[in-house]
């Protein structure tokens, strides 16, 4: 029996997890922009970064399932840990030899141990107190992912990047130090979860048929809409800091273009705590317009204060309010429906990457930053619809759409590829993802709807 101070402690250690892996995710938009001039990469060879990295939860999604089983829970949790401590080591002997196969495969073992996390850590935080507030507990350390993915961007520019003179070598060895500390703080964590005691966890599965995805249209066509959401995600967020450089209306340099990626991911948890209000019980409708307002108006105070200590342009804070307004009104077009919610947000990021390609300046700079706001709810709406009536075979369900994470390794080369088109660039390139998007609000208006088994 695990005691209530032992259950919070406990608790706290796994949103560290949650918060971990997504600064680890978030930084490979730094790596993109940083490792592309060390190596003089094309755009999409700097693209196998994503490649490398979310393939591995397609190759290792299934493996780890049967990892767990064997294991357990907890020694799953210590084993991804360590192996994601590894993966970051090996960014040391990478940068001695500047070998970037080496950080491609760092980068593939260090994915690898996240998505053993993946499989182990959700279930932990639903049992790790009562089955009542399993749900807040959750969306609570979701929001700690959400923040790690915010951070990630502001250390990659002030640790990583460098702002150098035309002609002038990127050096890598800027990377040894905070993958070196974060290797450390891994293994730390993995020693601590080793000596925790945590609640067993137990299966009990009972099929009274045999399953076939075919059975389920809302399954297969949302596992493709898991692929097209997160490959859409990770294409627009590795590409930001590149369109920043590269576009004459906008011409950031390296530190400057890397600390505005913050902007998308960090809109990104604004969203998601909005969506919580939205999609929560009935109960208090008059009050959730007030509740979901308070969010984006913390969110916007915060932004201009920094913008006021700093002395920076207060375009910015105010280009940042105008996402948020449009957000909030674009929650209520969705009418707290996860379908209808999922199509408007898809069809405004359509429109969103539109302008930022026929445009310039500050309203394309806003435009595309605000495509994380509408990222924010997709996948928990899309994963939602995808397991609904799957009943005993819902975690073969969330096995396969776990599997389909691996659209962030095919869309951001696809889109690299395009880029390199010297008649396309970097600012057409985003046509992917606008592509992508046009398929989720196909599946938030029509390929959700379940088929009726006898």
């Amino acid at each position: 029996m695990v005691s209530k101070n032992q259950s919070g402690f406990s608790f706290v250690m796994l949103v560290a997890l949650f918060f971990l892996w997504g600064l680890l995710t978030s930084l490979n938009d730094t790596l993109v922009q940083h490792l592309q001039q060390a190596f003089q990469l094309k755009y999409w060879q700097a693209q196998l970064i994503q490649f490398f990295f979310f393939g591995a939860y397609f190759v290792m999604s299934w493996p780890s399932g049967m990892i767990i089983r064997k294991l357990g829970y907890k020694r799953g949790i210590v084993l991804g840990l360590a192996l994601m401590g590894l993966g970051c080591l090996l960014f040391y002997p990478a940068t001695v030899v500047r070998m970037y196969g080496v950080f491609l495969l760092a980068l593939f073992i260090l994915a690898s141990g996240i998505t053993i996390l993946q499989v182990a850590a959700n279930p932990y935080v639903a049992v790790l107190g009562s089955p009542e507030t399993a749900a807040s507990r959750l969306n609570l350390a979701q929001g700690f992912n959400s923040l790690g993915h915010t951070i990630a961007p502001l250390i990659g520019a002030v640790l990583i990047l460098q702002n150098v003179a035309e002609g002038q070598a990127v050096e890598v060895r800027s990377l040894q130090v905070p993958y070196i500390a974060l290797a450390v703080t891994l293994w730390i964590i993995a020693m601590l979860f080793n000596a925790l005691h945590l609640p067993s966890i137990q299966y009990e599965e009972k099929h009274t048929r045999s399953f076939s995805i075919f059975d389920y249209p809302q399954l297969y066509l949302g596992a493709v809409a898991i692929f097209f959401y997160v490959g859409a995600e990770i294409s627009v967020g590795s590409f930001l800091a590149l369109y920043f450089k590269s576009d004459p209306t906008i011409a950031f340099d390296n530190k400057t273009a890397g600390a505005h990626v913050a902007f998308y991911w960090g809109s990104a948890m604004i969203g998601r705590f909005m969506g919580a209000i939205a999609l929560s019980g009935k109960g208090q409708e008059k009050r959730k317009p007030l509740y979901m307002a308070a969010v984006p108006l913390l969110a916007f105070l915060v932004v201009l204060g920094i913008v006021s200590v700093r002395g920076m342009d207060y375009t910015m804070a105010f280009g940042f309010l105008a996402m948020l307004v449009l957000n909030y009104f674009a929650f209520f077009l969705g009418k707290s429906m996860p379908s209808r919610l999922l199509a408007v947000f898809a069809l405004f990021n359509m429109v969103l990457l539109a302008v930022t390609m026929t445009t310039g300046g500050q309203i394309a700079l806003w435009t595309v930053l605000g495509i994380g706001l509408f990222n924010s709810i997709m996948w928990s709406n899309i994963f939602t619809l995808a397991i609904d009536r799957l009943k005993e075979f819902t975690s073969y369900g969330s096995s396969f759409l776990v599997m389909m994470i691996v659209g962030g390794a095919i869309l951001p080369p696809l889109q690299g590829i395009l880029a390199d088109v010297p008649s396309i660039g970097v600012k057409y390139s985003f046509v992917v993802p606008l592509v992508a998007y046009a398929y989720l609000v196909f599946y938030g208006l029509r390929g959700y709807r379940p088929r009726n088994l006898v």
